[in-house]
């Protein structure tokens, strides 16, 4: 399918050398590609390059809103055209979401983090229009690049996210945007609204329980991850698994990332654990105590399911519960229960570890390349979090 990307920058802090915010694994790509998505209906090419100025505008506001020191400078009102400006209704909420991203970059910087420049991406991967609605889906690839505020942070982080978002045509003749809508499982995006989560309870159903981790920013560094657990694990080789395809996935495997197909996050960590020494435990696929993946049989449920593979995890004695997310070293596994509600929903794998003790983990749905503990904790400050030493 044709696509079209958009590019744009906030203020003069996001215009660094693109040397610097280049993502890995996505070499060659450019950022604009002339050409009208397939399947765009009666959405011609300035509409649909409107459609795309728009999208982008608000994205890159929203990461702009976690620069360490950038002003609040409304953009994406300013950006309307002949064809398409921002509805009231979206103007409001976006004016909250920018708000509670603000509020956020204040955690991280509390938690030592912050972000000096940022470049936020947007390509049009397809324009479905019916009478005077229009759905576009889009990818946003971002990257941020760290403040040396320890002075051995990484130099960026990444993601890449999609979007659905609608458009209504007005009275005018002009089109609305009137929602943004993500579309990816897991880990939302560090610059992706919040929502509150609801407090449930479940019960174990005598499965292996994981011992929820603090999120406590010890006063000390915590000590290294030894090099190996006597079993013959490459804790390296997984990072490097992670880091190799966090963007572009591995044809020897499966994936679920597609829609409805319930993400990827918890087979790509188990790719990354079979690469630095993991061994595949035969058996039943819907048993728990069993995994493994094959390209012609499928795999097993604890291969790919967030909570089966923690059961698995615990039950084999293949990982242990550290007590503080800050403990984790490279190969170890971190997951989440968004809404505390006993069910985990998203796993991760710790990559890369600076000299000063912060893991910075990386993930399939959402797309994640090198995301400190930090940014995630600030942005999820009320979730359950399971750390595993592999």
């Amino acid at each position: 399918m044709k696509k079209t990307t958009f590019r744009a920058m906030v203020g003069t802090t996001l215009a660094v050398a693109a040397a610097a915010v280049v993502l890995p694994a996505t070499a060659g790509a450019s950022w604009y590609e002339a050409a009208v998505p397939a399947g765009s209906g009666t959405a011609g090419r300035p509409t649909t390059d409107s459609f795309g100025r728009a999208v982008d505008a608000v994205l890159t506001e929203r990461t702009a809103a976690l620069l360490d020191g950038s002003p609040h400078r409304r953009r994406a009102g300013a950006l309307a055209s002949r064809d398409v400006h921002l509805s009231s209704g979206l103007v409001r909420s976006e004016d909250h979401t920018e708000a509670s991203l603000r509020d956020r970059k204040k955690r991280l910087r509390e938690l030592g983090e912050a972000y000096t420049a940022a470049d936020t991406k947007v390509k049009v991967n397809d324009i479905e229009v019916r009478g005077g609605k229009a759905s576009v889906r889009v990818t946003e690839t971002t990257t941020l690049t760290y403040e040396k505020i320890r002075g051995n942070e990484p130099a960026t982080t990444g993601f890449q996210a999609h979007h659905e978002v609608d458009f209504t045509r007005t009275p005018g003749g002009r089109w609305a945007l009137t929602g943004i809508r993500p579309t990816d499982t897991g880990l939302v995006a560090v610059n992706a609204p919040l929502k509150a989560p609801q407090a449930k309870s479940a019960a174990a159903d005598g499965l292996p329980v994981a011992a929820p981790a603090s999120t406590r920013r010890p006063s000390r560094v915590p000590a290294p991850k030894p090099t190996s657990n006597g079993s013959g694990l490459n804790y390296a080789a997984m990072g490097a698994y992670a880091e190799k395809y966090w963007s572009r996935y591995n044809p020897a495997y499966p994936s679920y990332d597609s829609a409805g197909a319930g993400g990827d996050c918890t087979n790509f960590v188990s790719q990354a654990l079979k690469a630095g020494g993991w061994k595949h435990a035969p058996g039943s696929w819907d048993d728990y105590r069993k995994w493994w993946s094959d390209p012609k049989l499928g795999n097993t449920l604890s291969f790919v399911g967030v909570n089966e593979w923690s059961w698995f995890a615990l039950s084999s004695k293949r990982t242990t519960n550290l007590s503080n997310v800050w403990e984790m070293g490279v190969g170890d596994v971190l997951q989440m229960d968004f809404n505390r509600d006993g069910s985990k929903d998203h796993t991760m794998m710790v990559s890369y570890r600076d000299r000063r003790g912060t893991p910075y983990l990386t993930a399939h749905s959402t797309n994640t390349y090198r995301k400190s503990v930090a940014s995630i904790v600030a942005s999820y400050p009320r979730a359950n979090y399971f750390a595993y030493r592999t």
